[in-house]
């Protein structure tokens, strides 16, 4: 059987058609109008935020500040974070269940600045944007970094341990944990400027990680002080390390004879730096991290302006200072938000 033969259309059918088409096209996208950006649909929102953990104090004021922030801006929180610090198969087991159950955006602090980049990239193609706080990610998945100037952070601790000791003397670092970019930042800006600005401070150790547990860091500095009993000054770059390194020094009747500098707050830190067995802890502002991550999340959404790159601000509480109102607010957050799960 021959086949029906199909006529060719000369250029000026060609063109009186696609014309056709065209006008159809427009006359459809006239009577839907412009598409709304997401978010302004009339469907609530969903922001779900994944910290490292969720057990220490720095966790909880972030809580505060993203469900303050998703109260305020009319979105639904999901918060979800595994228990320890150290397990990033639960952290990414989170990610992805979230990310396979409707979620609109993720806020995420990630446990290692690697092994998180293929989850966010898949929530990407499934078009759910991530807002990355606290630590960045590797890589150009994340729309947004709303976190502390850590180097900095490690800076300031490395001054205050240089006035405080005059330049001179024995001096141990305690690591956090590896993979995770924010807390290496802090102890890279620590140790480069012990070494530029004060060249008289000996380096015990910088190679030891006490986890990011208290029991895990406590016995990491009964380790350290077992080896090196004649030490002048210690610095932790986090809440855990801060306070395991507190009561292996108070165990050992160091505690307010050596110069110890912290990161973060807890009411046990407040407490140790009133009576100064500690000498400085060096703040960042997690409600504000936390309202910020979740405000950047919502506008990239709604199709408003936001930055990129977001500074949270640090500072150094002393002794002296601890009771000045904008330190204070620091030391002591605002989590009634929480409820019966504010401490």
């Amino acid at each position: 059987m021959t086949p029906p033969r199909i006529r060719s259309l000369d250029p000026s059918e060609r063109l009186a058609r696609a014309t056709v088409l065209a006008l159809i096209v427009f006359a459809a996208a006239s009577c839907r109008g412009p598409a709304p950006p997401a978010g302004h649909s009339g469907r609530t929102l969903t922001v779900a935020v994944v910290p490292m953990g969720t057990t220490h104090e720095f966790w909880k004021s972030v809580h505060a500040g993203a469900l303050t922030a998703a109260r305020e801006l009319g979105v639904r929180l999901i918060w979800k974070g595994p228990l320890k610090e150290t397990d990033r198969n639960e952290q990414l087991q989170i990610v992805e269940t979230l990310t396979g159950s409707g979620i609109d955006a993720l806020v995420l602090s990630p446990l290692d600045d690697r092994a998180l980049i293929r989850p966010v990239l898949e929530a990407a193609a499934l078009g759910i944007p991530t807002v990355t706080f606290n630590t960045a990610l590797a890589g150009s998945g994340p729309i947004a970094l709303v976190a502390t100037d850590n180097f900095r952070g490690g800076v300031m601790a490395a001054e205050r341990v240089g006035r405080l000791t005059g330049g001179r003397g024995r001096l141990i670092l305690v690591r956090v944990t590896e993979g995770v970019e924010g807390t290496r930042l802090r102890e890279e800006g620590f140790l480069e400027t012990v070494r530029r600005d004060f060249p008289g401070l000996t380096i015990l150790s910088d190679n030891q990680y006490g986890g990011a547990s208290t029991e895990t860091a406590y016995q990491t500095m009964e380790n350290l002080l077992a080896r090196f009993p004649a030490v002048d000054a210690v610095f932790t770059p986090n809440e855990s390390t801060t306070f395991g390194a507190l009561r292996a020094l108070q165990d050992h009747g160091l505690a307010g004879k050596v110069v110890h500098i912290g990161f973060d707050s807890s009411a046990k830190l407040i407490e140790a730096l009133g009576k100064k067995e500690i000498l400085g802890l060096v703040l960042q502002d997690p409600f504000e991290m936390g309202s910020r991550s979740v405000r950047t999340a919502v506008a990239h959404l709604r199709g408003e302006p936001y930055e990129k790159n977001v500074a949270t601000g640090v500072v150094l509480a002393t002794p002296d200072n601890m009771n000045e109102p904008s330190i204070r607010r620091l030391l002591v957050p605002d989590l009634s938000v929480l409820g019966k799960d504010a401490r």
